[in-house]
């Protein structure tokens, strides 16, 4: 019943979509600003989902009828229990257990495999080309990602359980102050940006170019649910990010407050970058995650074999 709880309540479900409804807000409101413009209300993003899940469901005629409608619900299932691990590990790092980080890694990638078969179930030649270039994209960052989350294990002696990595951090130091951690950091944001879908690398959707890309079919509850797990993963992933290079955050005092700090402070860099920067060519994107970026996370994973 506890676990129920956990899943559906908090840290699960209803925590996760209503933390990731305000980090969206928070992205509009900051890009509002930065444009000269005032920017939506605290509960618009709430409202949006109201509206969709009112909406009518249309089922394009062709497509796969239940891969396009179960899509939706396995990304927003996936996204809602990485945060529900997450959480359990941050308030108690002794509910780890072993292989938890290659859970979480997986679980997250779930999400743009169901944009794939989204736009492949559509059957419709634009969500195609989206779901195209989808897993170009996933094929470019998803290595560099993984790669830099040698540098924390590799750092703690070889544990791959979050708790460890957390409870190492707790004992010697956070793992962004190190070089090789700071390197890191700074290509799993990178990366983060591309897993976000955000500008630069808005490429699957690209409304400019193919409409929305895997969700030109989408309406009513199942496109409020893709939106809803982006929100979401808004909100897990700098968490996510949080915990494994910063340190997670503890609640007790005024680190409370230094905890939260970090969190907005990575929410801040993701909308920093997509309001300063033009979309990339799915080309280019592929060229800077099996370049620079992966050559980033290859140093880093060298420095921190040698200790540095």
């Amino acid at each position: 019943m506890r676990d129920l709880f956990q899943f559906l309540i908090f840290p699960g479900i209803i925590f996760t979509a209503v933390a990731g409804c305000l980090a969206s807000w928070i992205d509009r409101k900051v890009t509002a600003r930065i444009q000269w413009r005032v920017g939506p209300p605290i509960f618009q993003p709430f409202f949006d989902i109201v509206k969709l899940l009112g909406k009518e469901i249309s089922i394009p005629k062709g497509g796969a009828r239940w891969t396009f409608l179960f899509s939706p619900l396995i990304a927003f299932a996936s996204v809602s229990l990485v945060s529900t691990l997450l959480w359990r590990i941050i308030f108690s790092p002794s509910t780890t257990y072993v292989g938890d980080l290659i859970v979480v890694i997986y679980l997250l990638t779930i999400p743009s495999l169901c944009i794939i078969i989204s736009g492949a179930a559509s059957a419709n030649p634009l969500s195609s080309l989206g779901a195209s270039r989808e897993m170009k994209m996933i094929l470019s960052y998803e290595l560099p990602f993984i790669l830099v989350l040698f540098v924390p294990v590799i750092q703690t002696g070889g544990a791959i359980t979050l708790g460890q990595i957390l409870l190492w951090q707790k004992a010697q130091h956070i793992i962004f102050f190190s070089p090789s951690g700071v390197l890191a950091f700074i290509v799993a944001i990178i990366c983060m940006q591309a897993k976000l879908g955000l500008v630069p690398f808005d490429i699957p959707e690209a409304e400019a170019e193919i409409i929305a890309g895997p969700y030109t079919e989408y309406s009513g509850a199942p496109l409020a649910l893709y939106k809803l797990t982006g929100w979401m993963t808004l909100f897990v992933l700098p968490i996510f990010l949080t915990v494994v290079f910063l340190g997670g955050i503890t609640f007790s005092g005024m680190s409370i407050l230094w905890g939260i700090l970090k969190y907005v402070v990575l929410l801040v860099i993701i909308i920093l970058i997509r309001n300063t920067n033009p979309r990339l060519r799915i080309d280019q994107a592929m060229r800077l995650f099996w370049g620079p970026v992966l050559a980033l996370a290859l140093l880093a994973i060298i420095l921190s074999f040698l200790g540095v």
